[in-house]
């Protein structure tokens, strides 16, 4: 039994990781609410054992080892009883390598080295490399369609339109505001959404995807923010999709090739 003293160190701790774990769970899940349900039963599983937390491992390694005993057990990876994008990613997914998602984006968003991965999954370190080394092969030939991207800063918009481009995507076009965002996705429908939150009028890309949304339905999105941690708190409806910024080239293929597993439109092709 541990003290008072301890136990609030424990959970101080696991707090502050808690949005990390957060994004990973609703990127595996493409759902705000399943994923941090998946969030949820893990600190509910510490709270009953906490021997499932590896005291021997770094905090990180040892939060996300635990959710992986969840995840693993669990056996699924959206609900059945989802949203029509939550069911067409299962069908998506069926196609792919078992684990080769998991590991995918906790090197690439979570940003875990080998060594770290391979205690999270309980697997080798040589497996978590060629695991990898398979899902940066099929996420080439993973499916593609059409992405609408919301940013102000001109540099920015251009190297994301060419990260698109070299992908295999299409780009509807570039949302500077609120309203030209929402103004082109009347225009043409995308497949994703890949927004800033901040835009150049002081408008929110938040409230443009949620613009969007309203009129078009179901649609991904993958935020690019600074603040990941603010888009991370369960308080309210939240993206399932979230990059940080300064943002990395495999980051944002990362984070496009999962959420378009999630899409269900019939534009998308393989």
């Amino acid at each position: 039994m541990t003290d008072g003293r301890s136990a609030a160190d424990f959970a101080e701790t696991v707090g502050s990781l808690l949005p990390y774990l957060r994004r990973y769970a609703r990127a595996l899940t493409g759902s705000q609410t399943t994923g941090d349900n998946y969030a949820a039963a893990t600190l509910e599983a510490l709270l009953e054992d906490r021997s499932i937390f590896d005291a021997d491992l770094d905090p990180k390694v040892a939060l996300f080892r635990a959710f992986h005993v969840i995840w693993t057990s669990a056996g699924a990876p959206v609900a059945e009883d989802e949203t029509a994008i939550g069911r067409s990613a299962q069908a998506h997914m069926a196609k792919l390598t078992p684990n080769t998602r998991e590991v995918l984006l906790l090197y690439t968003i979570e940003g875990f080295p080998y060594r770290d991965i391979a205690a999270i999954m309980d697997i080798s370190q040589q497996e978590a490399e060629e695991l990898l080394t398979i899902a940066r092969r099929e996420m080439e030939t993973s499916l593609s369609g059409r992405i609408l991207v919301i940013e102000d800063e001109a540099v920015i918009a251009l190297d994301l339109q060419s990260i698109i481009a070299d992908m295999g995507h299409a780009v509807t076009g570039v949302g500077r505001t609120r309203d030209g965002a929402v103004s082109l996705a009347e225009k043409e429908k995308p497949d994703l959404i890949l927004s800033d939150i901040q835009l150049a009028d002081g408008s929110s890309g938040i409230d443009a995807v949620n613009d969007i949304l309203a009129a078009a339905g179901e649609i991904p999105v993958v935020f690019i923010t600074a603040f990941p941690e603010r888009l991370l708190t369960g308080e309210r409806p939240e993206p399932a999709f979230v990059i940080t910024k300064p943002y990395s080239e495999e980051q944002v293929q990362s984070a496009i090739s999962q959420a378009m597993f999630f899409a269900s439109t019939e534009t998308l092709h393989a």
